[in-house]
């Protein structure tokens, strides 16, 4: 059972880290302070293997209309993803990944709403920015001097992902120390300084606790593994950027209630002072931010 006497552990080892401020910046034409506000980002799924049924979009009609409601709904920035990270799901090419973002990009950016495209294709990637994407979700570690440079060539956003291999359909296992922010750490300071040298600013770091490891399957090992990420995410802020988490699911301890599992992470991913939250679940994740910052 998480307990107080925990938090408060937590907090007295790394209290340095706790006051840790990120860079904000622009993206869309909308100003991001994540020292003062945290942001939302729903997530709209064009494959149709992405189990979260509410998020599958099977028409760009269909995607455009959940982009929208999202973003009534009080998401700051839409994502969008043409191929699911399951392990079993099928491929989407390059060409199948572009004829289904591209329209709807250019739709939700002609309503100014930010949008970030999920990818680890450069070709996808260089459409998707062509089209007017704000950000780029990066979930993969090859040719990445080449998509950062068309990142900064955008004046554009990276959410760089932390994946266990080259990309997110071919992860092996994750280190599973007793204590993995340093192992994050060493990682995202490489991607940063990569991403500089090549002329990108705007950077989110996320941890990819959504990704399918094979040493992830039992469901307390990943559940206390997300947990302890989520509430050491103030270390991570140290690096000087933003934090992005995707609120995981924990489907085998919530089961008919699994839609409330991402509000549940949120507390969590809000204690450690996350400062952008990828969800399904908007309309949940927003109320939950809102009353924790009544107190």
């Amino acid at each position: 059972m998480l307990t107080l006497e925990q938090l408060a552990g937590l907090l007295e080892k790394n209290r340095a880290a706790a006051s840790a401020r990120v860079k904000g910046f622009s993206i869309g034409g909308r100003r991001f302070n994540f020292n003062s506000r945290p942001a939302v980002m729903g997530v709209v799924n064009l494959s149709a293997d992405s189990w979260y049924r509410e998020s599958v979009c099977l028409s760009a009609e269909a995607a455009i209309q959940r982009g929208q409601v999202l973003a009534a709904q009080g998401a700051d920035i839409i994502d969008l993803g043409a191929e699911s990270t399951l392990a079993h799901a099928a491929r989407a090419g390059d060409a199948a990944q572009k004829s289904k973002l591209i329209p709807v990009i250019a739709a939700l950016r002609a309503e100014k709403i930010p949008v970030s495209v999920e990818t680890y294709s450069p070709a996808v990637t260089r459409a998707s920015l062509e089209a007017g994407a704000n950000i780029l979700n990066l979930t993969g570690t090859r040719a990445v001097d080449k998509i950062y440079r068309m990142v900064a060539a955008h004046d554009a956003a990276v959410i760089i992902c932390f994946v266990a291999g080259k990309n997110v359909r071919e992860v092996g296992d994750f280190d599973l120390s007793a204590d993995p922010i340093p192992m994050l750490r060493e990682f995202f300071a490489r991607q940063i300084d990569l991403a500089q040298r090549n002329g990108v600013e705007k950077i989110f770091l996320d941890p990819g606790l959504g990704f399918y490891y094979r040493n992830l399957q039992d469901s307390a090992v990943r559940v206390r593994h997300q947990m302890n990420i989520f509430l050491n995410t103030f270390r991570l802020r140290e690096l000087g950027f933003p934090i992005c988490h995707a609120l995981p699911h924990a489907f085998e301890f919530f089961r008919d209630e699994v839609r409330c599992a991402e509000p549940f992470f949120a507390v969590l991913a809000a204690l450690g002072k996350t400062d952008l939250f990828r969800t399904h679940e908007v309309p949940r994740i927003k109320a939950v931010l809102d009353t924790m910052r009544t107190f």
